[in-house]
């Protein structure tokens, strides 16, 4: 079973920046600017519960986000 994933990744076919479910063929949405990916792709990650996974243009992971219930949660500091 796939894991619950939204990857933000550079399209090399088009350009630009596609936002994709993990296990998806068809992007979610597709942007010229990644910053602009990277706000649809937060909102389409809050709304799923899911894990934002943001690539850099040679594909390799740069931030992770999770916004879903995230099994190992930062403990209190205090």
């Amino acid at each position: 079973m796939p894991k619950n994933e939204h990857h933000i990744v550079p399209n090399t076919t088009r350009g630009g920046w596609d936002v994709k479910r993990n296990g998806a063929e068809r992007a979610s949405a597709h942007t010229e600017r990644k910053e602009d990916a990277v706000k649809i792709g937060r909102e389409l990650s809050r709304n799923a519960g899911s894990e934002l996974v943001i690539h850099g243009k040679d594909g390799r992971i740069q931030q992770k986000d999770s916004h879903g219930n995230d099994p190992y949660p930062p403990r209190d500091r205090n």
